[in-house]
């Protein structure tokens, strides 16, 4: 019998054949050609039979379709990540307007809620209180060197589900898996974290099952100091990497983007990509209906960071077509859960008191549009149901095409349906949503609504910075995102009742907004990489195709 001692010097050898089956980001099943069996010690360790890529797909596609449920086929298309990475985003990129609603909004959210119970294996780094002035060690334990970009949460506005705590890790990882199969950023290149700083959730701090900390959010300095410490450890570990910041609660996602902005290379997605990805409905409806921007005057229901988000970009947008900024934000106004946002109103903090207009008080939307009439209304308020029967048929009687963009995520959450906005609007209405609705039959005409999501810019944005090494992520690269977005709606959608082009598309419009996006970097004069000779070109070079290596 074979002692300890041999037994121990047998096992590297052995691991690392095992590697070549275990580890995601090297294994290709049953893809695995004669020649590569026998050179990496795999002979035997899987079924004779050899696969293409193409009948695994096959396989794949079936046990997908057995699911019944659509947190099954999240669960079955997490599991596939974790064994065979360059299977998962052959999948998702064939099959993305089909997988999207899966891999992200709106079943993400309720895999963030299942998120404790449903675990399998973890993704990404975690950090936390507990592990304070020890974050850039953690960030070392990271097995991929050549990290381009991180998502990070605290957890604490996950989607409108409010405080998920930890179980918010779903967003980082999905958003990143968007990034791979929208603008073909190398998987390698992608760091999902989340740091927890508590959770307020009561229902989570019971949860025997819930493994994050357990006591109330950390607030103030202590907080700060947590982030301060893992903005270093990144630059320290990961230099020139782009940072996003994704679901942090309104008291920290202002102040997190207005100290980090000019300092390191980073947005904030529910700010920054929502901004874009509505300015890009607006400009299509524009075209829609052969009318200007500057024309239009926009009343939000939702005052947090996606909707002075928005307004800003509108602004911007509004300023570029020669409007003055006073006269941009007088066309911007903004219902909260008090009320208009006016000038009588007491202690509003910065990002409310730029759109308080010297106006009457009015405590209800329905009153604020009456009084308005604004020509469109866009819902950011994660109150499901806000755009009543009665708001939409007035919006109906004061334009001829009311534009209605409910964005609030995920689908229970919207302000109300596409059907509900085209049957209460007689077919009028222009409009967008944060998820995506099935499309809709009315007095025989059939609307398939567009669905403003975020994966139409952010994952360009992401690959336009990378691939010219911005030095930070401004504006006028979010402005240029949505005129290039809003730019690739044909004549054809606008008759599907769509003001966004079909997701399938996608991949060739983020190489667009990343070229537009170094347009910008280059004019600022941001970009650290010397600008290539055909710009266009390096950019689709750099997109990672989902195919397997050879290894012989």
């Amino acid at each position: 019998m074979a002692d300890k001692n041999s037994i121990a010097m047998q096992l590297p050898a052995f691991h690392s054949r095992m590697n070549y089956l275990h580890d995601p980001a090297l294994n290709k099943g049953t893809a695995f050609t004669e020649e590569e069996r026998d050179k990496l010690g795999l002979r035997g360790l899987l079924p004779p039979g050899i696969n293409t890529m193409e009948e695994q797909v096959l396989r794949v596609m079936g046990n997908y379709n057995r699911k019944t449920t659509d947190l099954e086929k999240y669960i079955f298309l997490v599991a596939l990540q974790d064994r065979n990475q360059t299977l998962f985003y052959r999948v998702l990129t064939d099959h993305l307007a089909e997988m999207m609603p899966i891999i992200y909004t709106p079943t993400v959210g309720l895999a963030c809620q299942e998120f404790v119970h449903i675990f399998r294996r973890p993704k990404g780094i975690f950090v936390s209180d507990k592990n304070k002035g020890r974050f850039s060690e953690i960030l070392q334990n990271w097995p991929n060197k050549e990290v381009r970009v991180i998502v990070i949460t605290d957890g604490e506005r996950i989607l409108g589900l409010g405080d998920l705590g930890v179980a918010g890790m779903g967003i980082p990882v999905g958003k990143l898996s968007l990034y791979t199969a929208c603008a073909g950023i190398h998987p390698s290149w992608c760091l999902p974290v989340t740091i927890d700083v508590g959770t307020n959730n009561v229902e989570l701090q019971k949860d025997p099952l819930y493994f994050g900390m357990r006591h109330q959010r950390i607030r103030g300095e202590e907080y700060d100091d947590l982030i301060e410490e893992f903005i270093t450890a990144v630059q320290e570990n990961f230099p020139n990497t782009l940072i996003q910041f994704e679901d942090f609660g309104n008291i920290n996602a202002f102040r997190l983007l207005n100290k980090y902005r000019n300092r390191i290379c980073a947005f904030n997605d529910d700010m920054q990509g929502t901004a874009s990805v509505a300015l890009a409905g607006l400009y299509a409806a524009m075209r829609m209906i052969g009318q200007k921007i500057t024309d239009q005057k926009i009343l939000f229901l939702g005052a947090g960071e996606a909707g002075t988000g928005i307004g800003d970009l509108i602004v911007s947008a509004m300023m570029n077509e020669g409007l003055s900024q006073t006269e941009a934000r007088q066309r911007c106004w903004f219902v909260d859960s008090r009320g208009l946002v006016v000038k009588s109103r007491k202690n509003l903090p910065e990002h409310k008191l730029r759109y308080a207009h010297d106006f009457k008080d009015h405590p209800y939307f329905l009153d604020a549009v009456k009084a308005l009439k604004p020509t469109a209304i866009i819902g950011v308020s994660g109150q499901p149901g806000t755009f009543t029967q009665p708001i939409l048929e007035e919006m109906a009687r004061c334009n001829e095409r009311p534009i209605v963009f409910a964005l609030s995520n995920p689908t229970p959450r919207s302000e109300c349906t596409a059907k509900e906005a085209y049957v209460w609007t007689h077919g009028r209405a222009i409009f967008a949503s944060g998820s995506p609705f099935e499309p809709f039959t009315l007095e025989g005409i059939t609307y398939e609504p567009g669905q403003g999501n975020n994966a139409y810019i952010f994952p360009g944005v992401g690959l336009g910075v990378i691939a010219c090494r911005a030095k930070h992520v401004t504006d006028e690269m979010f402005l240029a995102a949505a005129q290039t977005l809003a730019a690739e709606v044909t004549e054809d959608d606008f008759k599907r009742g769509s003001i966004y082009p079909p997701l399938g598309h996608i991949r060739e419009i983020s190489a667009k907004i990343a070229t537009a996006v170094c347009e910008v970097a280059y004019e600022q004069g941001l970009a650290v990489n010397p600008r290539p000779d055909d710009l266009s070109a390096f950019i689709k070079s750099q997109m990672y195709e989902p195919n397997y290596r050879n290894y012989v």
